[in-house]
């Protein structure tokens, strides 16, 4: 069924469209393949393991299996790519929790089979970095080899936190405001920002800025990164008490927070979608099948939203509501699947509700052809 607020949502989708059809910028279609066809509703859901603690983030290893982080424990395990018990890889030293901090975002080297390497959103004092880690060849050890890119302002919430490798090799990083709105806008702040940087915490040379890692600013609490087929890159953001937001991101450009919060304003750039907090409060985003499929905490269900590119392509739909609790995560796995992460043990953050048994726990969802 469809909430009260979708039909606002698609027209906002509808009016961003419509706003984004004199940029030449916004014109570029996505490609046409077999990955660029809306997708129809999902299709059967299987539950792949079950008893996780306060799941965050989610990285898929060559072999089809997943790494998943506990945000209070610090612990990384490993999902079998079949599904089955979790299996503990090793703890990250040094986490702190807060209400919304601990350990965060997970993304494994392009180059993993090779250097076993995972990048891993770290929430801690003096500052929240980035790490790599290196996993053992049994998968039952972890070490921090290197702090990776530090100075991200802690606080007790909005840390961001979500980590994705882009098409090119570099790795994207979404930060929050600290719950300090005026970071967003501040070009010497990390908070507030997309980030890029290279595995080894280098810059890239045709990041905006000459030697800063910062892509794009104005956000307030980003939590989601994916990649289209042509390379588009998006982020779902969380607002304050009016819209949440799809973004399409492009260098050196400002999103508007504080003084804009969704269409609501008239600074930065649009968002392509907005939903109301009620429905929303996104999380993880993946793309799959022409589509940004994105989960939702405090809205407890799983948003389709149809993507050409740099553009809405089509009216959202929603899933799942209220059936399976607050999706922290979703990640579209090698064989095309998608995998969700629940978030019903973490109590702590907007839009709680009581776990259900065999809370957290990881689903696999099949998209109809």
């Amino acid at each position: 069924m469809r909430s009260k607020h979708a039909a606002a949502l698609a027209v906002t989708a509808a009016l961003a469209l419509a706003g984004c059809a004199g940029t030449p910028e916004a014109r570029t279609p996505g490609r046409v393949g077999p990955d660029s066809s809306p997708a129809p509703a999902p299709g059967k859901v299987t539950e792949l393991a079950t008893g996780l603690d306060m799941p965050w983030g989610l990285a898929f290893l060559p072999d089809g299996s997943a790494l998943v982080s506990g945000r209070a424990s610090g612990r990384i395990h490993r999902i079998p790519a079949g599904g089955g018990e979790p299996a503990l890889v090793g703890e990250v030293p040094d986490v702190e929790e807060s209400a919304e901090g601990g350990l965060l975002g997970l993304a494994a080297s392009p180059g993993f089979a090779e250097d076993r390497t995972v990048y891993a959103y770290v929430s801690g004092t003096p500052a929240n970095r980035v790490v790599a880690l290196r996993v053992g060849e049994d998968f039952r050890s972890l070490r921090q080899e290197r702090v990776v890119l530090d100075g991200i302002q802690p606080a007790d919430r909005h840390h961001g936190g979500r980590l994705r490798f882009g098409p090119e090799g570099d790795l994207w990083i979404g930060t929050g405001d600290a719950f300090e709105p005026e970071n967003a806008a501040d070009d010497d702040s990390l908070n507030g920002k997309i980030l890029r940087i290279r595995p080894d915490g280098s810059i890239p040379a045709d990041n905006p800025t000459p030697g800063s890692p910062i892509y794009s600013s104005g956000h307030r609490n980003v939590q989601g990164i994916a990649f289209g087929p042509d390379g588009t890159a998006y982020a779902s953001e969380l607002g304050h008490r009016t819209w949440d937001e799809l973004n399409v991101l492009r260098p050196g450009r400002d999103y508007g927070w504080p003084e804009t919060e969704g269409t609501d304003g008239d600074t930065g750039e649009q968002p392509i979608f907005t939903v109301h907090p009620d429905d929303a409060s996104p999380s993880g985003i993946a793309y799959a099948r022409g589509s940004i499929w994105m989960g939702a905490l405090g809205g407890q269900r799983l948003w389709q939203l149809p993507v050409d590119g740099p553009e809405a392509a089509g009216e959202p739909v929603e899933h799942f509501a209220g059936e399976y609790g607050r999706i922290r995560t979703v990640e579209r796995a090698p064989d095309g699947s998608l995998w969700l992460a629940t978030s019903n043990t973490d109590e702590a953050t907007w839009g709680g509700t009581d776990p259900r048994p065999g809370d957290d726990r990881i689903l696999r969802l099949e998209l109809g052809r």
